[in-house]
C-alpha cells in the first residue's frame, strides 16, 4: 500500500541555520538512499515556506471562490514536504516515519501518515 508522509516543521522568520540545513540535507539524503535500496520510495519533494502559499476555497455560494495569500491555517508549523512510500502495512509506514529527520529525537516537527487513495483513471 502506498502511504504519504506529510512532514511538518517549525517555521521561523530567520529560517534554519546553515548547520541545520547541512544536517537535514545529509540525513534526508541518507534516508532517501536507503528507501531506494529497499524499493519503497515512490516520490518525495520539499516545499518552499508557507509565505509562498496561495489558498483557494469556495465562498459559500457554490459559484465563486476566495483566493488568499498564505496558508489556510495560522500555525507555527508548516507543511515542509512529503514522501510517498510503498509499504507492506501501516506498521512499516510508522517505522519509516520515525526515521524521517523532521521528527527525530530533539526536533519539534511531526509526520502525518495517510494512505494514498487508489482512484480510477479519468475518462479521456
Amino acid at each position: 500500500m502506498r502511504y504519504m508522509f506529510l512532514m511538518y516543521s517549525q517555521e521561523t522568520v530567520e529560517g534554519p541555520s546553515p548547520e541545520e540545513v547541512d544536517y537535514l540535507i545529509r540525513t534526508h539524503s541518507a534516508l532517501i538512499e536507503e528507501m531506494r535500496r529497499k524499493g519503497v520510495l515512490v516520490g518525495f519533494e520539499g516545499l518552499k515556506g508557507s509565505h509562498t502559499a496561495t489558498t483557494v476555497r469556495p465562498d459559500g455560494t457554490g459559484v465563486q471562490f476566495i483566493v488568499t495569500d498564505g496558508p489556510f491555517a495560522e500555525t507555527k508549523e508548516r507543511l515542509a514536504g512529503y514522501y510517498i512510500l510503498d509499504c507492506r502495512d501501516l506498521d512499516e509506514a510508522i517505522e519509516w516515519a520515525k526515521r524521517i529527520p523532521t521528527s527525530c529525537k530533539g526536533r519539534s516537527g511531526s509526520i502525518e501518515i495517510r494512505p494514498v487513495a487508489d482512484l480510477p483513471e479519468p475518462a479521456t
